[in-house]
């Protein structure tokens, strides 16, 4: 019987699941994180153990599955070949999360998927093809998401101090919670994308014309983004993560807007059963 293997691997962990030539899902299993940019070792070890532990609870063993792999730092030049030669399994397929993210959302049909949490990744099918932009991290993009919102917030509350634009409430509530704009310098020299990003909830919610201003230009990196994917063709949009949902209502009747199918890891089992 053939048996295919699904991993979705991120930041935060790893999820795996083992299902048969019909695709019914035999068995799933979890373990941490399988960033495979930032840490190959690590990330190989958990997806090892995600992997084994649902093929035990399917009966299977790892030189029996056909692998399809959506990974977190797979568009890291020349890691992901790297990882597929040190799997195990029968046949290994390595693409980004987005990848697999978008081809879950979407199944077999076209359109655009805008993945908007902590960071932000966008994607686009057509004919079952699909092409991703975006997804580079904070310190070379990342627009619109969280942590971008957290940050720029932050940057427009310095910029307040300095005197270059108006103080409103809300950076005037930032600078005094820091302890000063001095200590806001001191937590971007040690903040983490997470770190910015836990404040962006607060900007969403917020009518401050600082606030508004910052989603302002959030979703006009969306936008563009969508747009570029679009290229003039009426795709429906899907948004994902924990801040699609925002995203989807401010920019509801700008496009046709979907609920997604399904998940990554939907996407991941996709995968390996395409490449079978």
């Amino acid at each position: 019987m053939a048996l295919f293997l699904g991993i979705d691997g991120g930041g935060t962990g790893c999820r795996a699941a083992v299902a048969d030539g019909t695709g019914r899902v035999l068995a799933r299993a979890e373990a941490g994180p399988a960033n495979i940019a930032s840490d190959k070792a690590g990330a190989a070890a958990n997806i090892l153990r995600a992997a084994e532990g649902a093929l035990a609870a399917a009966g299977a063993g790892v030189a029996q599955v056909r692998a399809g792999l959506g990974l977190a730092g797979a568009n890291a030049a020349g890691v992901a070949e790297e990882l597929a030669l040190i799997l195990p399994f029968a046949r290994v397929r390595v693409v980004t999360d987005a990848v697999t993210a978008v081809m879950g959302a979407l199944g077999a049909g076209d359109g655009i998927v805008a993945a908007m949490g902590t960071g932000s990744v966008f994607g686009v099918q057509r004919g079952g093809v699909v092409r991703q932009i975006g997804g580079r991290g904070l310190s070379l993009g990342d627009e619109g998401s969280g942590a971008w919102i957290g940050r720029a917030i932050l940057s427009r509350a310095l910029r307040a101090a300095d005197g270059l634009e108006p103080v409103t409430p809300l950076l005037r509530a930032l600078i005094d919670e820091a302890g000063g704009d001095d200590r806001v310098v001191s937590f971007s020299l040690t903040a983490r994308p997470a770190d910015y990003a836990a404040l962006a909830p607060r900007v969403l919610t917020s009518d401050d014309p600082a606030a508004q201003a910052v989603m302002r230009e959030a979703e006009g990196h969306v936008v563009a983004a969508v747009e570029v994917l679009r290229a003039g063709d009426d795709l429906p949009v899907v948004f994902l993560g924990g801040l699609g949902p925002a995203f989807a209502a401010r920019l509801t009747g700008r496009w046709p807007i979907r609920a997604p199918l399904g998940t990554a890891l939907d996407g991941a089992l996709m995968l390996a059963r395409r490449d079978g």
